[in-house]
């Protein structure tokens, strides 16, 4: 059983599966994902579209229907216990489903891990007790578990392999109606439809004051696999002026058009720096949210791509400090600025490297096969 709760990680867990079945066609697979993990064959008990929220009070608005997924895929362990459990990210609804594996004698690997070292680091003696095999994608994690004694092991960032588009930069043109002469702005705003609903009209306002600046410049948002364009457009009838393509295709290909992307935090984050494009993070949640999550973190940035680099190389707009006037002022810097570019791109190139080799998913894999064959 795999459970897995946005997109990210629906992406993630669907080439971990194409991996495994590299190794041995026959393992099945159930759960949680959405129409990733449903293209490589997994039987979905729970569609997780629905249930992407990120923050305490987006949590608890959703709370129905996260606890309606979290008792169909409990009754499934119980029922039919699986040979492993395999959980992706999004970490305190997999929290309660590991406990009720381990009541069952099921065993659990995790998959990527939650960022305990970034908030309420002494939870990590209270996962031990969960999970069976914690796999870390960056190398300073592997060092943080084995300092609590907890079982892990470093496979590398999946997103090496997958962050690569499948169409040439002149198709995407093309494909996306676009003059290659033009300048090219990204609007990424999230997988989750609170992220929609409160960083996209950010992303919108921004884009309006840069079309005033850049008249010719094109806005290109992607539409992410857990949401569908009719969601999306919705919030785009205010902003008809922009002319925004909106598409369905990889974000890889999107990004590669890009001159400059403005981007929600998470892990697009992360693989519009392994294709090296210069970005702003932008996000917000709720501010009951903000107010008792800022006190719990521990680190000085959100982003992804700054927490690997440790040191802040892609501007973070956050909460208050998400205002389109100071976005538009950045993304405008990396337009003209030529020498700021530049850094930016050399120090993204850096992200890449720390990153590691290619591998990430056939190393999971791997390590999810070796716990099937001591389980068997």
């Amino acid at each position: 059983m795999i459970s897995a709760g946005e997109a990210s990680g629906d992406l993630h867990a669907a080439n971990l599966v194409k991996a495994l079945h590299r190794i041995d066609p026959s393992i099945r697979v159930n759960g949680m994902g959405s129409d990733k993990l449903r293209e490589v064959g997994a039987e979905l008990l729970v569609d997780c579209a629905d249930i992407a929220v990120v923050g305490l009070v987006e949590v608890l608005a959703n709370y129905r229907l996260i606890k309606r997924a979290l008792n169909k895929l409990a009754d499934a362990i119980r029922t039919s216990p699986p040979d492993l459990l395999i959980l992706v990210d999004y970490q305190e609804f997999n929290f309660r489903l590991a406990k009720i594996a381990k009541q069952q004698g099921v065993k659990v690997l995790f998959y990527i891990s939650p960022q305990v070292w970034a908030w309420r680091p002494h939870r990590v003696h209270k996962i031990g007790k969960l999970i069976d095999m914690m796999a870390v994608l960056f190398p300073f994690e592997e060092k943080f578990y084995r300092n609590a004694n907890i079982p892990v092991s470093f496979v590398g960032h999946p997103l090496v392999d997958e962050a690569r588009p499948d169409k040439t930069r002149a198709e995407c043109f093309a494909a996306y109606q676009l003059d290659a002469g033009q300048k090219v702005i990204g609007l990424f705003p999230g997988s989750r439809k609170g992220e929609i609903k409160r960083v996209l009209p950010i992303l919108l306002e921004t884009a309006a004051l840069l079309k005033q600046k850049h008249p010719e410049a094109a806005f290109i948002l992607p539409v992410a696999s857990t949401l569908s364009i009719e969601h999306i457009e919705a919030y785009l009838t205010r902003h008809a002026q922009l002319n925004i393509r909106v598409v369905k295709d990889r974000p890889y290909n999107v990004m590669q058009v890009c001159d400059a992307i403005m981007a929600a935090s998470g892990t697009a984050t992360l693989e519009i720096a392994l294709l090296g494009i210069p970005n702003a993070i932008v996000y917000r949640i709720a501010p009951l949210s903000y107010f008792i999550l800022k006190r719990m973190i521990t680190i000085d940035n959100i982003g992804l791509v700054n927490i690997v680099a440790e040191k802040k190389i892609v501007q973070e707009f956050v909460q208050q400090q998400a205002k389109p006037e100071k976005i538009a002022a950045e993304i405008d810097r990396i337009l003209c600025d030529d020498a700021y570019r530049a850094r930016m791109i050399n120090e993204l190139a850096k992200v890449r490297e720390k990153l590691g080799k290619e591998g990430g998913s056939d190393n999971i894999a791997q390590l999810a096969y070796s716990m099937l064959s001591t389980t068997a």
